[in-house]
């Protein structure tokens, strides 16, 4: 049964990677972390179901989902990135 799901470990440590740059994100912008918390849930367990549901369709676009997976993470990684640095930026330069 864990064979069948063998070609999304890639997408599941991708998402995994995806969920804390969107909580630092969050972070940064000073979203209140209840709130941050909450839809983290509601993300992950609809994605949860989604990936139930769909893998006997999906599992024959492996190879395609990790790479957009992967690419979808690479941007919010400069994203989150960028906006830290532009935010420590601001603070150092309001001191």
């Amino acid at each position: 049964m864990l064979e069948e799901f063998l070609p999304f470990i890639g997408l599941i440590i991708f998402g995994n990677i995806e969920n804390l740059i969107l909580a630092s994100q969050g972070v940064v912008q000073g979203v209140n972390p209840k709130i941050l918390g909450g839809l983290s849930i509601i993300a992950v367990t609809i994605w949860l179901i989604i990936g139930t549901v769909a893998t006997e369709v999906a599992i024959q676009y492996a190879n395609y989902i990790t790479f957009i997976g992967g690419l979808a993470i690479f941007i919010l990684g400069i994203q989150s990135v960028s906006g830290a640095v532009k935010n420590l930026r601001a603070t150092k330069g309001g001191e």
